[in-house]
C-alpha cells in the first residue's frame, strides 16, 4: 500500500511540474506577445486607435466584430432588427421543422404602423371543405414546350459558388418534394441542381457563365446542351438584380474551387466579377432579339429579371412588344425590389439604389394591364417575400408567382450571420469550407425545404379563405389595405387602382 501511494504522490508531483512548465511557457509567450503586439501597434499608422492605444486597442475591433453575431440574440428586439428580425426568422425555422407556428398573447407587429398591411376578413370566410386546389399557370403558351406551374413559392436564383454544395443539393431534392421550380442563379448548371430531380430555370447572367463560346458571347451549342436536360424548364436573363443595379456578380476567389471555376468557365482561385449588364444589349430591342434567340433555340420560355428604375422604361419597353407583335414579347418578367438580396454587393447599391418591390410590383402589373399584356407575360416577384403576408400581399397586387433566395436560405438553417461575402459561414450554406459544411446534411434539410414550402403555402392559403376566396390565386386588391401611420388605412384597391387595357 505504501509503494503504491509513494508511486501516486511522483506522478503527481511530475504532473504539478509539467503543469507548472507549461505555466511558465504560456507566461512567457504572452509577455513577448504584449511586448511585440505594442511595438507593432505603436509602429502602425493604419488603425488610430491600435496607435493611441497598445493592445488594448485590440479589443475594439474585436468587440465589434462580434456584435454582429450578439446583437440578433441580445439586444435586438423581435420586430426591429434587419434585414431580418428574429420574428421572420422564427417563424421560417418553425415552419421548416413543421412545428407549431402559433404565437401567444397578441402580435409584436405595430399594426398602426405606416404602410403596413392589413388584409380585409371577410364576414363569412370559405369553410375548409369549400377551398379548391391551387390553378396552374401556364408560362410560354406559345413555346414549343410550354411550362405550367402549380408552385405559388419558388427558389430565386442561388448559384453554386455563391452556396454550396450540399445546400445545391438539399435545395433541389426539397424543391422536387415540394412541386416547386430551382433557379440556378447566374453560375451555370451544376450537377448537383439536377441531382434532386426538381424543375430547374436556368439563368443567364451578365457573363453568360455556361452558355458562351471562347469570346464570352452566347453560344448556340451550349443552349442547347442545357435545353436537351428535361428537367430545364425555362430561360431566365438576368438584367439586373436586387441588391446591386448596376452591378454583375461578385464571387470572392476564394470560392472559386477547381470544380466551380471547370463549370463556370473562369480561372481557379480569381474573383469572378460580372460585367455589370449584358455587352450585347444596348437597347430593349436587343433584349427582345436574345429573348427571341434564346426561346427560338431552346423551345422553353424566355424572359428576363430586372429591378425597376422608372415607369416610362417600362412603357418602352411594352411600346415596343406592341409594335413588334406578341411573338416578341417576353414569357414572364421576373422583377426584384431593391430590398433583394445577395451575398456580396456594394453598400451603396444595397442602401441606395432601385425601386422597392412595393413600388414596383404595382407599376409592373399595372403597365403589363394598360398594354393588354398581362395574360402574355406572367409575373414573378422577387424581394423579401419569406412570410405569409409577404406572399398574399404579392398576388393581390397581381403576382403570379413569388420568388425567394433567403427564405429558402433560413429553412436550410441560416442564421444571419452575415458571412455570406466570405467563405466562413457558420452554417455551411455560403462557404466551400469542407469542416464547415459537414452540419449541413442534404437528406435532413431537403425535409425543411419541403416543409417550408408547404406550411407556407397553407398560411397564405389560410389569409385567402379569411378573405372570403376558395384559393390564394384569386386575391387582388380589393382584399388588403395598407395603413397610413395615423390609425388609418386606405384600401389597396384605392392606393393601386386597376388598370384596365387602353385602346391600342
Amino acid at each position: 500500500m505504501t509503494g503504491f501511494s509513494d508511486e501516486l504522490a511522483l506522478i503527481l508531483s511530475s504532473a504539478i511540474k509539467l503543469f507548472s512548465v507549461l505555466m511558465l511557457i504560456t507566461l512567457i509567450v504572452f509577455i513577448v506577445w504584449l511586448i511585440a503586439a505594442y511595438i507593432i501597434d505603436r509602429s502602425q499608422t493604419q488603425q488610430t486607435i491600435r496607435h493611441n492605444y497598445p493592445v488594448i486597442g485590440r479589443f475594439r475591433y474585436f468587440f465589434e466584430h462580434l456584435g454582429e453575431f450578439f446583437r440578433q440574440y441580445f439586444f435586438a428586439m423581435d420586430r426591429e432588427e434587419l434585414p431580418f428580425n428574429r420574428a421572420q426568422r422564427s417563424w421560417v425555422y418553425r415552419a421548416s421543422k413543421d412545428i407549431d407556428s402559433t404565437v401567444a398573447f397578441g402580435s409584436t407587429d405595430n399594426i398602426h404602423g405606416a404602410d403596413r398591411v392589413l388584409f380585409v376578413n371577410c364576414f363569412f370566410p370559405t369553410l375548409g371543405q369549400d377551398a379548391v386546389p391551387i390553378t396552374p399557370v401556364t408560362i410560354g403558351e406559345a413555346c414549343q414546350y410550354p411550362y405550367s406551374a402549380i408552385s405559388l413559392i419558388n427558389i430565386s436564383g442561388m448559384s453554386y459558388g455563391a452556396i454550396s454544395k450540399p445546400a445545391i443539393l438539399a435545395l433541389s431534392a426539397g424543391a422536387k418534394m415540394a412541386g416547386c421550380w430551382l433557379n440556378t442563379g447566374e453560375g451555370s448548371l451544376s450537377p448537383y441542381h439536377l441531382e434532386g430531380g426538381a424543375d430547374i430555370v436556368f439563368q443567364i447572367g451578365t457573363a453568360k457563365n455556361g452558355v458562351r463560346n471562347v469570346n464570352g458571347d452566347l453560344s448556340d451549342e451550349k443552349l442547347l446542351e442545357i435545353a436537351a436536360h428535361p428537367q430545364v424548364k425555362m430561360f431566365e436573363i438576368k438584367v439586373s438584380q436586387g441588391a446591386k443595379p448596376g452591378k454583375g456578380g461578385i464571387l470572392p476567389g476564394d470560392k472559386v474551387t477547381a470544380e466551380i471555376a471547370k463549370i463556370r468557365g473562369i480561372e481557379i482561385g480569381k474573383d469572378a466579377l460580372s460585367p455589370n449588364r449584358h455587352v450585347d444589349i444596348t437597347s430593349f430591342n436587343d433584349l427582345l432579339v436574345m429573348i427571341n434567340h434564346v426561346r427560338k433555340v431552346t423551345g422553353k420560355p424566355t424572359g428576363f429579371k430586372m429591378v425597376l428604375g422608372a415607369p416610362d422604361q417600362l412603357d418602352d419597353l411594352f411600346r415596343l412588344v406592341k409594335r413588334q407583335g406578341l411573338d416578341s414579347a417576353p414569357d414572364f418578367i421576373t422583377i426584384d425590389g431593391a430590398e433583394g438580396g445577395t451575398g456580396a454587393a456594394p453598400m451603396a447599391l444595397i442602401d441606395s439604389v432601385g425601386m422597392s418591390l412595393r413600388e414596383s410590383l404595382p407599376i409592373l402589373v399595372d403597365k403589363l394591364n394598360y398594354y393588354g399584356l398581362h395574360d402574355r407575360i406572367k409575373v414573378i416577384a422577387s424581394g423579401k417575400l419569406i412570410t405569409p403576408a409577404a406572399v398574399a400581399w404579392a398576388l393581390c397586387i397581381g403576382a403570379d408567382f413569388i420568388t425567394t433566395a433567403r427564405g429558402f436560405m433560413f429553412s436550410l438553417g441560416c442564421i444571419q450571420a452575415l458571412q455570406c461575402n466570405k467563405n466562413t459561414c457558420p452554417t455551411g450554406i455560403t462557404t466551400h469550407n469542407i469542416k464547415l459544411q459537414h452540419g449541413l446534411d442534404p437528406a435532413s434539410k431537403s425535409l425543411r425545404v419541403a416543409n417550408y414550402v408547404k406550411n407556407l403555402t397553407k398560411e397564405v392559403g389560410i389569409i385567402a379563405h379569411s378573405c372570403g376566396v376558395t384559393n390564394p390565386r384569386a386575391l387582388n386588391r380589393s382584399h388588403a389595405r395598407i395603413s397610413q401611420g395615423n390609425g388609418k388605412a386606405i384600401g389597396m384597391d384605392e392606393l393601386y387602382p386597376n388598370v384596365t387595357a387602353a385602346e391600342q
